[in-house]
């Protein structure tokens, strides 16, 4: 049995659908912080947040790909579970930080939103 071919599969299909899901969870519940950010502007909420989720998966799906490559012996089980676990504990961790680093951003962004609407509301009071 070559166990380099099923480790390979299985990080490969493990590693895609995180990816999957991540994105997806990312994109759905993302979009109503991008919504405030840009003050109502849905259709310039919508597109950053598709380009968000595109940029989401070159990182990943490019990072996959560099770490395919096993160096070491896999000569049993054992191995496999081994390597994989290394691996996708790399992924997971990518995916995690990614995940912080965006709320990051978009709570400055928010934040940066609201204080430029307070600004806005404060003018309009003084001028009335």
């Amino acid at each position: 049995m070559n166990y380099f071919i099923l480790t390979y599969t299985f990080y490969i299909t493990v590693s895609i659908l995180l990816t999957i899901w991540v994105a997806r969870v990312l994109f759905n519940n993302g979009r109503i912080f991008l919504v405030d950010i840009f003050h109502g502007n849905t259709p310039l909420a919508d597109s950053v947040n598709k380009l968000l989720v595109v940029g989401f998966y070159l990182i990943n799906v490019g990072y996959m790909s560099l770490a395919l490559k096993e160096t070491g012996s896999i000569v049993s089980v054992q191995g496999v579970i081994e390597t994989l676990s290394y691996k996708l504990g790399w992924i997971i961790l990518i995916l995690g930080g990614m995940h912080f680093f965006n709320l990051i951003i978009f709570f400055k962004l928010r934040n940066k939103a609201q204080q430029a609407k307070g600004e806005k509301n404060q003018a309009t009071f003084v001028q009335q």
